[in-house]
């Protein structure tokens, strides 16, 4: 089951990112993030989750006509907004996740955001962060990586290190060697085929697969 969340960050109005919002077999607010939805993505959510402080009256009205479940937790709370949303489709099993304004704005939020990835793989859920011309998500173990040839793919441990890793595909090619955490080795390589697979024998791994600028002209970027 695909579960699409939309967080409070920066958001474009692109056909790509309502498209995922519009095929997803629950479509989450986090809080201020159905603002996101009302203003970039033209469909309600099925959830609002969150503590609803960031939720403007206009937007409220416009979730309840929709029937949107509301999901209201404490102000004081552990747990960021997002990270309420992405544990409600986890629970709810989703199979796959997709974050989208989940980036921009403060540095701490976003970062957190970002690490929220983690605590899907550690579920074995696959879910990313996407944006107009970007996806980022965590592999554990493979990954493929679709796009066009000159498209921007960063490769960036998340854990102490990532070990025997070997790429195809890609214009530096990883032949067994390791990434560690802290050091930007593998950033900024770049698709030499329209599919790159990556493999490695432990660790988690941040893949960020950036479109290039011939991709973003074609689609209005």
């Amino acid at each position: 089951m695909r579960a699409v969340i939309v967080a409070n960050g920066e958001l474009e109005d692109h056909p790509r990112l309502r498209d995922l919002w519009r095929g997803a077999a629950w479509r989450v607010a986090a809080d201020g993030g159905a603002a996101n939805a009302r203003a970039h993505l033209a469909l309600a959510p099925h959830i609002l989750i969150g503590d609803l402080d960031s939720l403007d009256d206009a937007t409220r009205a416009w979730c309840a006509q929709a029937q949107t479940e509301f999901i209201q937790h404490p102000r004081a709370k552990d747990q960021t907004d997002l990270e309420l949303a992405l544990d409600f489709a986890i629970a709810r099993g989703a199979t796959e996740i997709t974050l989208l304004g989940a980036l921009g704005g403060r540095l701490d939020q976003t970062l957190a955001n970002v690490l929220l990835l983690v605590k899907a793989a550690s579920a074995r859920v696959a879910a990313r962060i996407a944006g107009a011309d970007f996806d980022a998500w965590i592999a554990w173990e493979r990954a493929t990586v679709r796009g066009r040839i000159g498209d921007t793919v960063s490769l960036l441990p998340l854990t102490e290190r990532v070990e025997g890793i070997v790429t195809e595909g890609l214009l530096y090619p990883l032949r067994k060697e390791t990434l560690y955490l802290g050091a930007a080795r593998g950033v900024s390589n770049e698709l030499v085929a329209e599919q790159a697979e990556i493999a490695f024998a432990r660790g988690l791994l941040l893949i960020v697969h950036q479109a290039n600028s011939e991709w973003r002209m074609a689609n209005g970027r």
